[in-house]
């Protein structure tokens, strides 16, 4: 069928025949049209995809690394707003969790340790710290909203716009991985098994809240040591400048 219907058999409408084939014209159309805008989708997807794919190590470390000190900077700025307004009888009180649900994770303790670590292992590591934080943003993000705290509108402001910085840099370093090789493809799997719920009361809220931040700053900071040290040796900076 001519997916272009003709003048006249839009004009047309006396029979039912006529109608019904002037029906069938607009359908055709309607879908040719749907069909044309998924393939330039489509299109748009595989360009961006071999853009990036494209681009050298170095600038996308570059561009990792500016991701990751974003990062590093909010998950700093959210830990002194909690500390600023938290009640010290809180921290009296409440005995917090003993580790981070990261600890598991065998990483370097500083750049020395890590300048000793692969570039293909350090990607993992990045990659491995990047998903475990998938659902504690989640219930960080649902959490602030409600949080009994004076500054809890920027709090979540400042924790949606970390999410964000955090998926787009996971989504840049899954390209990554794939130019640098089955090892920094591998990713280690942390479930934080700590659950949705951050308590009843003000004093429980925000202590687990709180400690929820400093296992992220410390985190957010491990992410944007390694990739400082990746992006130094991509354009073949000696060590001590990493």
């Amino acid at each position: 069928m001519d997916v272009k219907c003709s003048k006249k058999a839009k004009k047309a409408t006396g029979s039912s025949r006529t109608r019904n084939r002037l029906r069938n014209c607009e359908t055709g159309e309607k879908m040719a049209q749907r069909r044309i805008r998924g393939d330039r989708l489509f299109i748009t997807v595989v360009c961006l995809v071999a853009m990036c794919r494209a681009v050298p190590i170095g600038d996308l470390l570059d561009r990792a690394s500016q991701r990751s000190d974003k990062m590093h900077s909010l998950s700093t700025l959210l830990t002194q707003e909690m500390d600023t307004h938290f009640p010290p009888y809180g921290r009296m009180q409440m005995q917090r969790p003993a580790e981070c649900h990261t600890s598991a994770l065998q990483t370097p303790n500083d750049k020395e340790q890590a300048l000793q670590v692969s570039n293909s292992d350090l990607l993992s590591l990045v990659r491995s710290l990047l998903q475990a934080w998938v659902d504690p943003l989640v219930i960080l993000s649902n959490s602030a909203i409600t949080l009994p705290h004076p500054a809890k509108s920027s709090i979540s402001s400042n924790i949606q716009e970390l999410q964000e910085h955090s998926k787009s840099l996971a989504d840049g370093l899954d390209i990554l991985s794939g130019k640098m090789g089955p090892a920094a493809q591998a990713t280690s799997s942390l479930p934080y098994t700590g659950g949705t719920d951050l308590g009843q009361d003000r004093v429980t809220i925000l202590n687990k809240f709180g400690f929820l931040l400093s296992c992220l700053r410390r985190d957010s900071h491990k992410i944007d040591s390694f990739l400082k040290v990746l992006r130094c040796r991509a354009v073949k900076l000696q060590p001590e400048l990493c």
